[in-house]
């Protein structure tokens, strides 16, 4: 007999009537969260981190489009006896669509990699050759929401979510002296916050998306940038 699927609704900490708006903004909190990136690449919570935040991902793969979310619902209820089964109410309505979000490659199977996971049946875990597709997938789908979270704080614009001078201020402050050093061989902090600001005018000609330049950002400045945004994000969730 096949595992049960994880419970995706508690996964993102939402109830299983909640419209598709509210499965987005659960997506956006659990991301943030559980991102692996919050903490340094030698950390012991790192892989149960990147685990989760695979999980995470592979929820709001399935429950953001209403075909897929449907027969998750099936599913679900059969093994945990839930209701709704095929009375499963459409989720979304006219002001509330379905939400695109990257797809992986089809030619994966249920087998192989995905057996290692317990969500395997659903979403990248389907399809998934490796750990390395599980992680490609995952960064793909996160990098989408959180363009869309950086340009809510006014750090990313246009239809290119190029950085803004506030994400580069952000950033500039976080590299310091050593960026002073490495871009205007100048000592200090106040050196290295221009430097972060020169060096962001020109990633921004190149027409780079803030999502690319946040990928190479060292492992400090990506682990602030991101509690940064937490919290930007929380709050607002509070408010």
């Amino acid at each position: 007999m096949s595992a049960p699927p994880v419970d995706y609704y508690s996964s993102l900490e939402v109830d299983s009537k909640a419209t598709q708006q509210q499965i987005r903004d659960a997506y956006k909190k659990a991301a943030l969260r559980h991102h692996p990136d919050r903490v340094p690449a030698d950390s012991p919570e790192r892989a149960s981190r990147t685990k989760k935040f695979q999980q995470i991902n592979d929820a709001y793969y399935t429950l953001s489009d209403p075909t897929r979310r449907r027969e998750y619902d099936l599913t679900r209820s059969s093994f945990y006896g839930f209701g709704g089964g095929r009375q499963q109410q459409d989720h979304t309505t006219a002001d509330d669509p379905a939400e695109e979000v990257p797809r992986p490659e089809a030619g994966g199977s249920a087998g192989g990699f995905a057996s290692n996971f317990p969500w395997g049946a659903f979403g990248f875990g389907g399809t998934a050759k490796s750990e390395g597709d599980a992680n490609k997938f995952s960064n793909e789908q996160f990098g989408s929401v959180f363009e869309e979270m950086m340009a809510d704080q006014g750090m990313a614009e246009g239809a290119d979510h190029q950085p803004t001078n506030r994400f580069w201020s952000l950033v500039g402050g976080a590299s310091g002296g050593a960026m002073g050093f490495i871009v205007a061989n100048l000592p200090g902090a106040i050196a290295g916050a221009v430097a972060g600001n020169r060096l962001g005018a020109v990633r921004d000609k190149r027409g780079k998306s803030v999502y690319s330049v946040y990928q190479e950002l060292e492992a400090p400045d990506r682990m602030r940038l991101l509690s940064e945004l937490a919290s930007k994000v929380f709050a607002h969730a509070i408010s």
